[in-house]
């Protein structure tokens, strides 16, 4: 097997802050989580911004400035920018920063989907913050866009005009279907990196056997020119990680895919989940590659490229 990439979501637009102390807000406390994940051996950090004052996402490019550089200064690892951003924002909210700053990687959602958050009120007591609730609660009505249209526009203006290449996030079969129709257009090329997406209401519940399907379908859409990692959100982070490990696949892991370490026990660090994850991969005797080496396995630019 390949060695294996640890990526690692720092802060993400899903969680609110009353659901634990310890999601990351501010500039200072992205970068610091950040830059702990990546000396624990995340090679990959992907990022999203909040408001320091309130913790709601953040489009802002000026959000993002206050931390871009910190990282970049603080550690090696491969700077990933959402391109999603939150479901309540339009495509160019999404985009503004990612266009600012030109980094090696992006994320992109391959499909429209729901993308239902308000489960989660049920295991929140207080809010800290007056949008909070009303953000989780307007979920039920909520349709992630991402078109044909949209997906041509981020793969143009990220990929062919700035040099990223991209975390494709594939919460259902039809994604990578939708992924292969960019490939035969022009605008995929290889190496491709899937990311598997579990356990978001709305997307692929987390099962063994629809990874498995998922996999064998990347193998016949993309043969050899692909890698795939997962993502389980919530309970199902380790096992469904570990299980792609043991497939010969990426692992992610992070605060913005779930806020727990074990059961009942929040998470105090993002470096935390990715001490478990490499410990679990190490055992099984998987090589956890460098950043470097995780940007010759994706054929990144390399971060003398970007513009922060």
């Amino acid at each position: 097997m390949s060695k294996i990439i640890i990526s690692c979501a720092i802060t993400g637009s899903i969680h609110v802050p009353s659901q634990s102390p310890h999601l990351p807000v501010t500039a200072e406390q992205i970068a610091t989580s950040a830059i702990g994940a990546a000396e624990a051996g995340a090679a990959i950090l992907h990022l999203h911004a909040r408001d320091p004052l309130n913790g709601r996402p953040s489009a802002d490019p000026a959000h993002w400035a206050a931390f871009l550089p910190r990282i970049k200064a603080g550690c090696a690892a491969v700077v990933n920018m959402t391109t999603g951003g939150s479901a309540t924002m339009t495509l160019d909210q999404r985009l503004a920063a990612p266009r600012a700053f030109a980094p090696e990687m992006c994320s992109l959602n391959m499909g429209s989907m729901n993308f239902a958050l308000y489960p989660m009120l049920a295991r929140i007591k207080s809010f800290k913050h007056e949008w909070e609730r009303p953000f989780l609660e307007a979920s039920d009505d909520v349709v992630f866009k991402n078109t044909p249209r949209d997906i041509a526009h981020v793969l143009t203006e990220m990929g062919q005009q700035r040099g990223a290449r991209f975390e494709f996030e594939c919460y259902d079969i039809s994604h990578l279907t939708m992924l292969r129709h960019f490939v035969d257009r022009g605008l995929v090329r290889a190496p491709i990196f899937l990311q598997f997406v579990f356990g978001v209401l709305g997307g692929m519940p987390p099962e063994p056997e629809i990874l498995t399907l998922m996999k064998r379908s990347a193998d016949r859409l993309f043969g050899d020119s692909y890698q795939f990692s997962v993502l389980g959100a919530g309970r199902a982070q380790i096992p469904m990680a570990t299980m792609a490990a043991a497939m010969g696949g990426h692992v992610r892991v992070g605060l913005e895919d779930n806020l727990y370490l074990s059961k009942g026990r929040l998470a105090e660090s993002n470096a935390q989940q990715v001490n478990l994850i490499r410990d679990i991969v190490e055992r099984m005797g998987r090589d956890v590659a460098t950043p470097d080496e995780a940007r010759a396995m994706l054929g990144l630019k390399g971060a003398a490229q970007v513009a922060f």
